[in-house]
């Protein structure tokens, strides 16, 4: 059911960051984002019919495409301030939405709550989940078996389900790619556990325009694969993920969320470590509210 990501080379955007840019893009994938990946290997795999979950949007909206393929129901908690597009797309595939106002009672509080309402229901994480990480796994052997020679693959981190998935696919590939990570500055929990050598959170859901990236804290089974996978994590200010939105609009014809901008973001904020280099850039999703982006590509 998975479709293979979307090979852009991107001439315009490499001469701009000075590096030769290969898009990995999955913003063509089934319900717009890489979450699919993960969200049907999940529900195809296990065996409770009612699936639970919280979600910014994409991993939301992926289970419930999933969950309604496979003759399944879902319940998905979602924040509040969750960009619009995304809460109407997980209702359309047939998802129930339960908001939370996160300022109050946190996404995982509120899932508990409905996980002893239902405990017939299996409850899944958007990243720190086997089934999760072996799904996007997919991904990372996807980019190794591609004919480039990449110096790195550079990933979005939010809870850490994509970034350990393609650090697992490209090492049972048995291809050497650093893999480096890219996490808003405003949400480095990543990059301030791998400074620390142990799991750091956030002390409350960053507020950052990439909103995929709005985690409290990486997932366990995601912490054991990338404290030795990744190379390093980039962290990027707001002006830098806007501006990667900005430049994939405008220099390589594709529209991307402002999470899924920020592999575009690294190379921004960090120009020597690329320069003259092969790099993947993986986007990770294409699902952002309209007006939102409308304001991100009209900004000088």
């Amino acid at each position: 059911m998975v479709r293979p990501t979307t090979i852009i080379e991107a001439p315009r955007l490499s001469a701009r960051l000075g590096a030769k840019v290969i898009l990995a893009s999955e913003t063509f994938q089934i319900t717009g984002s890489f979450k699919f990946r993960a969200a049907f290997h999940l529900a195809s795999h296990v065996p409770e019919k009612l699936i639970i979950a919280a979600s910014s949007g994409n991993f939301g909206q992926a289970l419930a495409c999933a969950c309604s393929m496979l003759g399944k129901a879902s319940i998905i908690v979602m924040p509040a301030n969750s960009a619009k597009v995304k809460i109407d797309a997980v209702r359309e595939y047939g998802g129930a939405v339960e908001l939370v106002d996160v300022r109050v009672k946190s996404r995982s509080e509120r899932l508990a709550e409905i996980a002893e309402q239902h405990p017939e229901a299996y409850v899944a994480s958007a990243y720190d989940d086997p089934f999760v990480i072996e799904g996007n796994a997919s991904l990372g052997r996807e980019i190794a078996a591609l004919n480039y020679a990449f110096d790195s693959v550079v990933v979005p981190v939010g809870g850490g389900g994509l970034s350990a998935g393609i650090v697992k696919g490209i090492s049972e590939s048995g291809k050497r790619i650093a893999v480096i990570g890219s996490e808003p500055l405003l949400g480095n929990d990543a990059a301030r556990s791998l400074r620390a050598g142990a799991v750091l959170a956030n002390e409350a859901e960053p507020d950052t325009i990439a909103d995929g990236a709005r985690t409290l804290k990486l997932g366990r089974l995601n912490w054991e694969i990338l404290r030795e996978g990744l190379e390093g994590i980039i962290e990027i200010g707001e002006s830098e993920i806007e501006e990667g939105t900005r430049l994939l609009f405008e220099l390589a014809n594709l529209k991307a969320e402002p999470t899924g901008a920020l592999s575009i973001g690294a190379l921004l904020c960090g120009p020597a470590r690329f320069r003259d280099r092969t790099v993947c850039c993986v986007i990770s999703g294409g699902n952002v509210d309209p007006a939102i982006y409308a304001k991100i590509i009209s900004r000088a």
